[in-house]
């Protein structure tokens, strides 16, 4: 039985895309990996599609959650940056190959609706950053902007902390505990469309 992001697209106008940044990290049963796996979940039964970094670790368990739950889920991996690796894991079902990292980057944000990072180091961090960036430029322009949430403790410590050193606004990333409670703020900020009724439904 599809997934309601996988029903959605081919129904209607292509699910949202939902960015979630991750750690290349982690391996399954462990807590990190489970709870992007549930992370990916969710969103998927939203009726959100995914965008990844595309590799292993806590990337590989958010499309495996999506992917379980027939969502479509978009692998934006960098291979001239990672020669030594693979590829994209095996959840990811389209794969966009960026040239250089920065590429990257800019591509899984301008396709994306909202963005979730989840633990990492300094490549998730940088991704954070990034995104804080895009929202506090967004309001310069006096332009909605897209919804950065953070999830976890380290977020929560170190964006405040980051905000009161640089003079920049910490509210523009939303710090919440865990990935049900970042799922629920990008439906509440960002709602997918409800799929509309079809023949046989």
């Amino acid at each position: 039985m599809p997934g309601r992001a996988e029903a959605a697209g081919r129904e209607g106008a292509p699910a949202p895309v939902v960015a979630v940044f991750g750690s290349s990290a982690g391996l399954p049963g462990e807590p990190a990996y489970e709870d992007a796996r549930a992370c990916g979940r969710l969103l998927a039964e939203a009726g959100y599609a995914v965008a990844t970094g595309g590799y292993g670790g806590t990337m590989e368990a958010c499309s495996r959650g999506a992917a379980e739950a027939g969502a479509r889920v978009i692998g934006v991996t960098a291979p001239g940056a990672f020669p030594n690796r693979a590829g994209a894991n095996a959840w990811v079902t389209v794969e966009v190959p960026a040239a250089t990292i920065t590429e990257r980057l800019h591509r899984i944000m301008e396709m994306s609706t909202a963005c979730i990072t989840l633990d990492g180091s300094i490549g998730t961090l940088t991704e954070l950053l990034v995104a804080w960036n895009i929202a506090y430029i967004a309001g310069m322009a006096g332009t909605p902007a897209k919804p950065v949430i953070a999830v976890g403790p380290s977020w929560t410590a170190l964006v405040p902390h980051l905000a009161a050193q640089i003079d920049t606004d910490a509210s523009l990333v939303t710090l919440v505990p865990d990935v049900a409670a970042a799922v629920a703020e990008v439906r509440r900020r960002a709602p997918a469309p409800t799929r509309r009724p079809g023949r046989g439904s």
